[in-house]
């Protein structure tokens, strides 16, 4: 695709899982093209030998950093060096970083600072300060969870019913939150097109995410919480339709 962002995938394995590995690429592919993909971590450490046919499978490079002193993460120094080279050297539009540590904090600021697009991927432990540095941050389990939701029975066995999302998750805070959005985007009658508040709420929370809360899709997520009219519109333009959302009165 034309305009597509070219992504640096930098993979911390000291705080990533790698059974996830392939829904974290696969949501990388969302947002642009992984013309660079590396993974720091102590490759000579018994425990890591798992990783490689993971690595093979989506051609990430591997880049080796002695633990020198105990209590130490010479994998993080490591990582915000080579991200600082690949920012100067111009070849990549944004960042994904993968990690669930804070000391990545200050390298999503200035990566932002300097005009790159930031994604952040880690775990729900994740320290908030992370969170906020990065333009969105997509909690691993939730890929999870989605990823688990499409995958067909295996041959020969009847998939297990699978209870329906319910949007009781969804906390005041949430509610009050695309309730305050939908109030700044909306037009004279009060309607806010579902594109432009999706982008404001993960400006607004970058950790804001429907599939949080077991809907796939936000307009699904919206209509599920009862306290918003969804109206869908058709667009000869688009050859679609469009959907708006309003505040019930």
């Amino acid at each position: 695709m034309e305009n597509e962002l070219r992504l640096a995938v930098l993979i911390d394995a000291d705080n990533a899982p790698r059974t996830a590995l392939r829904e974290i690429m696969a949501e990388v592919a969302v947002y642009g093209a992984a013309t660079i993909k590396r993974i720091y971590g102590d490759w000579t450490a018994p425990n890591m030998g798992s990783w490689k046919p993971l690595l093979l499978e989506h051609a990430i490079t591997p880049f080796q950093q002695y633990s020198y002193t105990t209590g130490k993460n010479a994998t993080d120094s490591a990582m915000i060096i080579d991200a600082m080279d690949i920012l100067y050297s111009g070849n990549c539009d944004g960042f994904v970083l993968v990690s669930s540590d804070s000391d990545f904090t200050r390298l999503a600021t200035r990566l932002r600072e300097a005009g790159m697009k930031v994604y952040g991927m880690g775990e729900k432990k994740t320290p908030k300060p992370f969170i906020v540095a990065c333009d969105k941050f997509v909690y691993i389990e939730s890929l999870k969870a989605a990823e688990q939701e499409e995958a067909p029975a295996p041959a020969g066995k009847t998939a297990k019913k699978k209870a329906a999302p319910t949007p009781e998750a969804a906390t005041l805070s949430v509610r009050e939150l695309i309730a305050q959005s939908v109030e700044d985007l909306a037009d004279e009658d009060g309607y806010a097109y579902l594109g432009d508040l999706g982008t404001l709420l993960i400006k607004k929370q970058p950790d804001f995410d429907s599939r949080n809360y077991g809907y796939a899709k936000l307009s699904k997520f919206i209509a599920a919480l009862n306290g918003f009219e969804i109206d869908e519109r058709h667009n000869p333009k688009y050859q679609g339709t469009q959907v708006f959302v309003r505040n019930k009165k």
